[in-house]
């Protein structure tokens, strides 16, 4: 991970291999922003006419390199897009400042140390430059051959140290708002790395073991139960899943206990380790990223160590529905009929809508210890990414002011999300001759009969939402923004919001 320091904005840019500072789109061109006065002077006040002949317009996502002048600690100049210059006294967007950030960091992979003299009029900027560096400067490099030792040598290892200008320890609220986003973006990074690990390494017995692993470190208490245990409790989901694969199943319960606490949240994440559609095989060409189907279950690990490391007053549980979906001579069938964990009976048609399998059985389980609210987290469906895209997840929820809380958390987070209905007349074509319901409904509005697939194992008067992070969970396009190619670790943060909202008691 890069190393964070937080130096007084007042302060001379500290000696480093590069300067970070930040560039708006304005009528007349590139201006310079705020944070970089030191850098403009040693321009003489030149600088913006300087990146104008060079092209730079201040776009967002634009990066631009220049040696420095003299007078100037450090040999190179990194000036970073903002987009629109804001109004007079509004500020920059904090996604902004964020995506900048991430844009800067990535663009100085190999290098050892850099200072960031991006504008900064608060803890909350600070904050979003903080994560913006955290999540634009990762890597996954574990499977390459080169030692992450030796890729610092050649120069291609991620940044090493940014020095953040902007805020003095000490001064309120700047040096927590770095400590939160330390904690925050690397758990958030160990939840990408737990969705680019190869499944023949990450099956669910394996996760589980990094569930323990972070909970022996964090305090957190932990339960697992193994496929002996998933039969003695009749937990027919996530054992129809997973029994067609050589790697058993896993439900995992991982649980932070703040001892002020009043109020509990529950977290249940899709853990499929690798889903080839069972039976239902997956057509050639959408086998090969399906290693990020358990992306639901590392946002919900990752918030919950997230909100241990911050001492939140909140209990929060995870609970992490853990499979592989694969064919075999003892994998369910199309047509069979699974009794799930609450009794309800299920008539499987299609064996690659596994997802809302193993999450009924985790919300059932959820729903037992009644919680104040529950939030699943799943890469569901593909019709969510055909109505959203690739960048924006679907919130779907049984009551309302939750769901417009949520869609308000995200944002605020910086996670595009947009509010998904449940319509009431989608539910009938899940009706089975032979069962409580089909796992399958109308093909049309194949997301939202997911959802309300899911509404049928939320216990009675307890609020719910359902996020659909199919699209933005793992990124097989180019880098963007502090977004790598890969996995994302999507919806982290708008758990770990909702997480201190409810310990500030704005549960919505």
């Amino acid at each position: 991970m890069t190393a964070l320091t937080l130096k007084p904005a007042a302060a001379p840019g500290p000696r480093a291999d590069a300067i970070v500072i930040g560039v708006a789109k304005a009528g007349t061109g590139p201006v310079v922003a705020p944070g970089a006065e030191a850098v403009d002077q040693a321009y003489d006040g030149g600088l913006a006419g300087v990146l104008k002949t060079l092209g730079a317009s201040g776009a967002e996502g634009e990066l631009t390199k220049l040696p420095a002048p003299a007078g100037l600690d450090t040999p190179l100049v990194v000036a970073v897009g903002l987009g629109a210059e804001p109004e007079a006294d509004a500020g920059y967007d904090a996604e902004a400042l964020r995506r900048a950030a991430g844009v800067a960091a990535r663009g100085l992979s190999g290098t050892k140390k850099a200072a960031f003299a991006l504008p900064v009029d608060g803890p909350g900027a600070l904050a979003a430059i903080a994560e913006g560096v955290l999540l634009g400067a990762y890597a996954f490099d574990a499977y390459k051959e080169s030692p992450k030792d030796e890729k610092a040598k050649d120069g291609s290892g991620p940044l090493g140290e940014a020095v953040l200008l902007g805020g003095a320890e000490g001064e309120d609220g700047y040096q927590a708002a770095v400590d939160r986003a330390t904690a925050i973006g690397e758990e958030l990074n160990r939840a990408r790395d737990l969705v680019n690990t190869p499944p023949n390494d990450l099956d669910p017995e394996a996760f589980a073991a990094v569930a323990q692993a972070a909970a022996d470190e964090h305090g957190l208490t932990i339960e697992v139960l193994d496929e002996q245990a998933l039969k003695d409790g009749g937990y027919g989901g996530i054992l129809g899943v997973g029994g067609g694969s050589a790697a058993t199943p896993r439900l995992v319960k991982l649980a932070y206990k703040h001892p002020e606490a009043d109020k509990h949240l529950a977290y249940v994440g899709k853990g499929i380790t690798y889903d080839s559609g069972g039976i239902s095989l997956k057509p050639a060409g959408h086998n090969e990223t399906m290693k990020c189907d358990m992306a639901g279950a590392a946002a919900v690990f990752a918030a919950v160590v997230a909100a241990a490391r911050l001492g939140l007053k909140v209990n929060v549980t995870g609970w992490l529905a853990l499979a592989e979906n694969m064919p075999s001579g003892s994998a369910t069938r199309p047509g069979d009929v699974l009794r799930m964990y609450s009794g309800k009976t299920v008539e499987v048609l299609n064996t690659d809508a596994e997802g809302r399998l193993v999450l009924a059985d985790a919300l059932w389980a959820a729903s037992a210890e009644e919680p104040d609210a529950i939030v699943d987290v799943a890469t569901l469906t593909g019709a969510m990414v055909l109505a959203l895209g690739n960048r924006t997840f679907g919130i779907m929820a049984n009551d309302d002011a939750f769901r417009t809380s949520l869609h308000e958390v995200a944002e605020e987070s910086g996670e595009p999300a947009w509010q998904m209905p449940l319509p009431e007349h989608l539910r009938k074509g899940m009706d089975s001759p032979v069962a409580d319901i089909a796992n399958m409904g109308e093909r049309m509005g194949g997301g939202l009969v997911a959802g309300l697939f899911l509404r049928e194992f939320i216990g009675e008067g307890i609020t719910w939402a359902h996020l659909d992070i199919a699209g933005p969970a793992f990124n097989e396009g180019g880098p963007f923004g502090y977004t790598p190619k890969g996995g994302t670790g999507t919806a982290v943060r708008t758990l770990v919001r909702l997480a201190e909202q409810t310990a500030d008691g704005d549960l919505g």
